[in-house]
């Protein structure tokens, strides 16, 4: 019997709070050893929902040697620092998307876990779900012909003016937090070989970090287009459509699907429109035990779709901004 993968969260963010938790909790591969805040009371509180230790100070966490690996659900200009300190402890980690604020310092970072013999995954949830699997059969069986072009878009409502996303000091900004979600759909529907022909972001009256964002990308050598676009002061959509020669198919709520919820892969041909109705499936348990497997050596994890993002998303910034 494997004995679980012990594991501590530097911090009691919202998507720790409403998402991992809860996941790891129900995941008989790990065991929740601590949680770890600035504030004292808000690593009690939040520990004591799951009958573990809290830890003021994200610091002393990574000292406990009962904890083999941890969860960092920090801003993301917070990624990098704590994950190279979570690897000089010895510690497998688990990062919140993105791993870092540029490409040059993700490849950093996952030199560095290599270096050390640690896992290192960044927490890009929606690619552990089966719905893109079954997407990418449709497409290579010529479902709907040759493919054509592939647009995506992430777009949410605005945040209290106090969130950290509008902090350019914390890593804020809507490309890294919902740019991130069709840039790396792109890269798992269309393939790794793809460049940016144009890119423009979006600032509000403040100017301190982009809102809005679009972009243009081509995928060689197939010849695809791959049009993008998010944001964070819009209706929330969430969605991605491949077009081919001969028909269509899009996914709803293609990110952030619920557990419970049936997928419905709207399917267009010349024959008239259709479905395929899919079974649900917990894309955040999925990552979590896709971490445990990578943890135990069951499953490689090279970091390779992570960097090729990485790149996209300096590449789209620099091309939007002229540069």
């Amino acid at each position: 019997m494997t004995d679980p993968l012990r594991v501590g969260v530097l911090g009691c963010a919202d998507i720790a709070r409403r998402k991992m938790l809860p996941a790891m909790a129900r995941e008989p591969g790990v065991e929740l050893v601590a949680v770890a805040s600035r504030d004292t009371g808000r690593a009690a509180r939040t520990a004591a929902e799951y009958g573990c230790r809290p830890v003021h100070g994200y610091a002393e966490l990574l000292d406990l040697p009962e904890v083999d690996a941890v969860y960092v659900p920090l801003p993301t200009a917070l990624h990098a620092p704590w994950t190279r300190r979570a690897l000089g402890a010895g510690k497998h980690l688990l990062s919140e998307k993105p791993l870092a604020t540029n490409a040059a310092e993700a490849r950093e970072l996952l030199a560095a876990a290599r270096g050390a013999g640690r896992v290192l995954m960044e927490n890009v949830m929606f690619v552990h779900h089966r719905q893109h699997a079954v997407v990418q059969k449709l497409v290579a069986d010529g479902a709907i012909g040759m493919l054509q072009s592939f647009t995506a878009t992430f777009t949410v409502p605005r945040r209290p003016a106090d969130d950290i996303r509008y902090r350019a000091d914390l890593g804020g900004g809507a490309l890294l937090d919902m740019g991130i979600y069709p840039v790396r759909a792109a890269q798992l529907l269309v393939g790794s070989r793809l460049s940016v022909a144009g890119a423009v972001l979006h600032r509000d009256g403040s100017g301190e970090v982009d809102v809005a964002g679009a972009a243009l990308l081509y995928a060689t050598p197939a010849g695809v287009t791959v049009q993008l676009d998010f944001g964070m002061d819009h209706a929330y959509r969430s969605a991605y459509e491949l077009c081919g020669s001969e028909g269509r198919v899009r996914v709803d709520r293609a990110f952030t699907p619920a557990a419970e919820e049936h997928p419905l892969l709207q399917v267009v041909r010349a024959g008239g429109p259709g479905g395929v109705t899919l079974e649900p499936h917990d894309q955040v348990a999925a990552t979590v035990s896709s971490f445990v497997c990578a943890c135990r050596g069951e499953v490689g994890t090279d970091g390779r779709a992570c960097l090729h993002q990485a790149a996209l998303l300096d590449e789209i910034r620099r091309v939007a901004e002229g540069r």
